[in-house]
């Protein structure tokens, strides 16, 4: 399809400024949350991408009323009148994102029933969904596995638990919150996920009427209240987009301001950022990053959940490291096929070695598995314009970073994907300078 084309034309810095909105991986959870109230919700500070579309069509399909605020990028969600869905209109609408899943406590807690249809997502590794049924099990649901997907009932009020989750899961953690909030008694969440959007979640909760309390060594208890009321909350900035475009300042020698972006949630980056040899000036409402001229430095570098180096700045800041002097080393201990992106970095010019073994001394769960999650990237190395096929979200916006600091044309294919969590990445990229168009046929659709 020539209108998911984009065509890059190298080796422009970018230059200018953009603006990050919420985050796409606390957005949609907020909007799943409003599900659980008796009044409505205003959620402020919503991008326009597709996570965000999917699952409002997924809560209109559901009864819940949502419509624009006052306020641009403001949605007001009015779950008075929640009802069963059809099963092929869940399936239709769900079949590109891995949210609905999140719905089950919700829908159980208002309905007595849900349903989930398979499920999409970007293919990076693993990402089992067995976390969520387990956890749903420990509360009392009953599930049926049949041919158009999962059915849970919930033959009484689901009931407060004991859950310690063998990895700290974002979605399986989020799972969680959203069913003991409603849920009977107490539960304790052990080896929880701590990441800034778990914790923007938990806000949203709070105002709502839940009593949740975060603890030390990944704890966290929730009390279950009877009633949940409405929550008007603004969404954290988004962490990950900011990352991205601070990456791409950095490989094509640019400068851009993000607007929006917050060093609190950001301060790992920001230091492997400053080691690689970037530079960044925090403001009031945004961050200045930029190549400050002169080689870039070499690092080791290990992806670990938050506060750790987060797994989706890694792509992003590889694509940099191809222009630094030396070799640096790059472990993956989150998504184990996360690194299969390289391949067409290398097929640009770039010099990316896979390995089995763990280049790292953290702890990693793919070790003695037999995955390419450990890379040696040599540089600097000069990139060439490439056709190139996107594998999953930010890899491929990395391969628009690649596309754009490389020298000649790339045709980079599968670019609508980027819009799952991108808002209007396009008027960003030209508004930074960035030479792109989408090729003449799909012009004239």
């Amino acid at each position: 399809m020539t209108d998911d084309v984009l065509l890059v034309h190298g080796g422009t810095p970018l230059e200018g400024e953009i603006h990050v909105r919420g985050a796409k991986n606390l957005v949609p959870k907020a909007m799943v949350a409003a599900l659980l109230g008796s009044e409505p919700s205003r959620l402020r500070n919503v991008p326009d991408i597709r996570d965000v579309r999917v699952v409002r069509g997924l809560l209109q399909l559901h009864g819940v009323t949502v419509r624009p605020g006052d306020e641009s990028g403001e949605l007001v969600l009015d779950p008075s009148r929640v009802e069963s869905a059809n099963v092929a209109d869940i399936d239709a609408h769900a079949g590109s994102s891995r949210i609905p899943i999140l719905f089950c406590g919700p829908l159980l807690h208002r309905l007595g029933h849900a349903f989930i249809p398979g499920l999409g997502g970007c293919d990076i590794g693993g990402r089992p969904i067995d976390f969520h049924f387990d956890v749903l099990r420990q509360f009392g649901a009953v599930i049926e596995k049949r041919p158009e997907g999962q059915y849970l009932e919930a033959p009484h009020r689901l009931r407060g638990t004991r859950i310690e989750l063998p990895y700290p899961s974002v979605g399986a953690t989020e799972q969680v919150l959203l069913t003991a909030v409603l849920a009977e008694g107490i539960t304790e969440l052990r080896n929880a996920a701590i990441e800034p959007e778990i914790e923007d979640l938990i806000c949203v909760l709070q105002k709502m009427g839940a009593i949740i309390t975060m603890g030390t060594n990944r704890t966290i208890q929730i009390t279950g209240v009877e009633k949940l009321g409405g929550y008007n909350h603004r969404a954290l900035p988004d962490r990950l987009e900011g990352a991205s475009w601070a990456c791409a300042a950095l490989a094509t020698e640019g400068n851009v301001f993000v607007r929006g972006a917050s060093q609190r949630e950001m301060m790992t980056f920001l230091n492997v950022f400053r080691k690689v040899g970037g530079a960044f000036e925090v403001a009031d409402d945004g961050i200045r990053f930029w190549h400050p001229g002169g080689p870039l430095n070499a690092i080791a570098l290990e992806t670990d959940v938050h506060p750790g180096f987060q797994t989706d700045w890694q792509q992003p800041l590889v694509v940099a490291l191809t222009q630094a002097s030396g070799l640096s080393i790059v472990h993956e201990t989150v998504y184990e096929s996360r690194l299969g992106f390289t391949s067409a970095l290398n097929q640009m010019g770039a010099h990316i070695q896979l390995y089995r073994e763990c280049l790292g001394g953290t702890p990693c769960r793919f070790g003695q598995r037999n995955f390419l999650h450990s890379a040696v990237v040599s540089g600097p190395t000069k990139l060439q314009g490439s056709d190139l096929v996107i594998p999953d979200l930010r890899g491929g916006f990395s391969y628009l970073i690649a596309a754009l600091a490389a020298q000649g044309t790339s045709r980079v294919h599968g670019i609508d994907l980027i819009n799952r969590g991108y808002e209007n990445f396009m008027d960003k990229l030209e508004g930074l300078g960035g030479k792109v168009e989408l090729p003449k046929a799909a012009k004239k659709v």
